[in-house]
């Protein structure tokens, strides 16, 4: 499948995201010539285990997440980031588990908005807000370079686009930018081969860091 990159807005220190950001970032996108095609949508749950005896603890993993993706509507990928393990299972996995109640969802967010067409490049911009509220999280981008699956040949491209992107949405003097973390996927047993458990991997590591900045802020304040 295409190589993607997920990319998260980092708000400078002493601000927040809003909607007027989000509403720019779109903007932002429709000025470079994106060609807006529909709407998109992912989930990710965060789940902790049901402890009906201590002693089971240490054999159950602490936490996971579980992500469903727009490209794969029959699949749910599972992370447990702490060993680097990413499962990819049939979307029936989340009744099974609720029917097992080993495991219980805490955190579910969606990450949702729109997809654009930018030449070989699919853009897709969209808000982070928990299931039940509008409140707003976060803002997400994906970049996907539709000719390559291999990460490494289309590094130096997907680069430069990023590079372009970035100059653009800076002209807006935003309070903050767009950040990439990579994270090591071989540590997770995947190839150079683009896969949609890479694109999981990589939502994984972007909640990680939305809640890193949110407790970073709640300390500020």
């Amino acid at each position: 499948m295409p190589l993607k990159r997920v990319l998260h807005w980092q708000p400078n220190a002493g601000t927040t995201v809003n909607t007027q950001i989000l509403n720019e970032v779109t903007q932002c996108v429709e000025s470079i010539n994106g060609v807006k095609e529909g709407r998109w949508k992912a989930t990710l749950t965060y789940y902790k285990p049901i402890l009906r005896d201590q002693s089971q603890a240490p054999e159950l993993p602490r936490d996971f997440l579980g992500i469903s993706l727009p490209e794969q509507p029959n699949k749910y990928y599972l992370i447990i980031r702490g060993q680097r393990i990413v499962l990819e299972a049939d979307s029936s996995i989340q009744t099974i588990m609720e029917k097992l109640q080993s495991y219980k969802s805490r955190v579910a967010l969606y990450f949702e908005g729109f997809q654009y067409q930018l030449g070989d490049f699919q853009l897709r911009v969209g808000k982070v807000t928990p299931t039940h509220s509008d409140n707003l999280r976060g803002i997400i981008m994906e970049v996907e370079y539709l000719p390559l699956s291999s990460i490494d040949k289309s590094r130096q491209v997907m680069e430069e686009f990023v590079d372009i992107w970035k100059e653009a949405i800076s002209k807006r003097s935003l309070p903050g930018h767009f950040m990439h973390m990579e994270p090591n996927f071989m540590e997770y047993g995947l190839s150079d081969h683009y896969s949609s458990q890479h694109t999981a991997v990589q939502y994984a590591t972007v909640m990680a860091q939305l809640i890193a900045t949110q407790s970073v802020q709640a300390a500020r304040n």
